[in-house]
């Protein structure tokens, strides 16, 4: 069966079997010139596993092409030790290195980890259960979720966030971590992704992410204890630009159709959980949970500026700034992720209809400024807890605006006529 034979069920995954012959969990560590550390480390792993993982596992010691003594040193694990095998690769590259031994497994959950064990392996479990048990797809172990617990210096915390950050900006990436060496996936889904992955190095795991998120795949987040090697053998400046000529190469796929998202989500995701309450108009539940997500980011955007400027300008011209500048965001990620809205048509036109809608806004709190000084002298968080009231009763009357009239789909009946 070839990767565009495979299908699998929309709306549920069935949990992976644990009673055949086959391993249900393979563990792939890559290595390259690791003759100190590999052993160690394997045996590690292989001790956690045998006390802690009920089922049966593997522990593959892919060898990428080393020059120093790590393939003997794997051998003799193999040799010793039923559960570990060693694949030899004559070239070099993280990425080629699991696509070839993923591939090649007969187990039903495929996993991979770092020889230096950063991660701590009190999260392989809770990493496996959630695809175990047919909840998620795949899963990774984040550095940057909250709870997880990082000991590295401030220059590598500072990439991998930069690095984050440009993911969800280039990508619009919604996991956290696309770096940690700490991931997991499903056998079945993992034969559908990885021939459309066109890297072998590091952006590897980035690709894989970008590629599960866009087929509609559930991405499973652990938040891991993570304890940063000093010995890393990692080039930190090629990696970066390797990593910046992969996001460019497969942001291009995506704007061509060179990857094959829209087959992808046919074959893979998990499609809707079901119909919107009775009585309630169709995707207003959806709508309303991200048009409070953008309202909060909104809000806190708007309060920020306008402490920042009351000082400067005074209280009504620091709201009005405040207003402006947070109402154009507002009514470009309302457009795109509330309402669905996309491309560049009517972009303008929304913009000003926005515009208009703001001064409804800028209406309510600017009176609501006047009366209070009006009534008293307050202090400055007086001000803010009168200003949030006063936002919160224009946010209501902005999303039905901008639901009944700027974003309105033409099945849908106006603010006027659905009374």
């Amino acid at each position: 069966m070839t990767a565009t034979e495979i299908s699998l069920p929309l709306a549920v995954r069935a949990p992976v079997s644990t009673t055949g012959p086959a391993p249900v969990l393979d563990v792939v560590v890559p290595v390259y010139n690791e003759e100190r550390d590999l052993e160690p480390s394997v045996r590690r792993l292989h001790a956690h596993l045998d006390a802690h993982f009920p089922y049966r596992f593997r522990i593959t010691v892919a060898d990428n092409a080393s020059v120093d003594g790590t393939w003997a040193v794997a051998q003799g694990l193999a040799g010793e030790l039923p559960e570990v095998r060693a694949v030899r690769l004559e070239q070099k590259g993280r990425g080629r290195a699991l696509h070839t031994t993923w591939l090649a497994s007969d187990a039903e959950v495929l996993a991979y980890m770092d020889v230096d064990l950063s991660t701590d392996l009190a999260a392989l479990s809770p990493l496996v259960a959630a695809l175990i048990s047919g909840h998620s797809d795949v899963a990774i172990g984040s550095r940057l979720a909250r709870g997880a617990r990082v000991v590295r210096g401030p220059k590598r915390e500072m990439i991998s966030r930069a690095y984050n950050l440009l993911l969800r900006g280039a990508l619009a990436a919604r996991f956290s971590d696309a770096q940690c060496g700490f991931k997991a996936i499903r056998a079945d889904v993992a034969r559908a992704l990885l021939p459309h992955i066109a890297d072998t190095g590091w952006f590897f795991d980035t690709e894989l992410l970008v590629l599960a998120q866009r087929a509609g795949l559930r991405i499973h987040e652990v938040p891991v204890d993570w304890v940063d090697d000093p010995d890393s053998r990692v080039d930190i400046v090629a990696t970066a630009l390797a990593d910046l000529r992969g996001i460019a190469r497969l942001g291009r796929g995506l704007v061509t159709g060179r990857v094959p998202i829209a087959q992808l989500r046919g074959q893979l995701a998990r499609g809707a959980i079901g119909a919107d309450p009775p009585g309630v108009p169709r995707g207003l539940s959806r709508q309303v949970v991200r048009f409070a997500a953008v309202g909060v980011v909104s809000t806190l955007a708007y309060l920020v500026l306008y402490v920042l400027l009351r000082g400067q300008v005074g209280p009504q011209a620091a709201n009005l700034v405040a207003l402006l500048v947070t109402a154009v965001g507002n009514t470009a990620a309302n457009r795109r992720l509330t309402f669905g809205v996309r491309g560049a048509a009517g972009a303008a036109k929304h913009q000003f209809q926005g515009l208009l809608v703001f001064f409804l806004g800028l209406g309510l709190t600017s009176g609501a400024l006047a009366l209070l000084h009006g009534l008293t002298v307050p202090g400055r968080a007086t001000e803010v807890v009168v200003l949030v009231a006063a936002n919160l009763l224009a946010t209501v009357l902005r999303f039905l605006l901008l639901r009944g009239w700027v974003f309105r789909r033409a099945t849908e009946p106006t603010l006027e006529s659905s009374r």
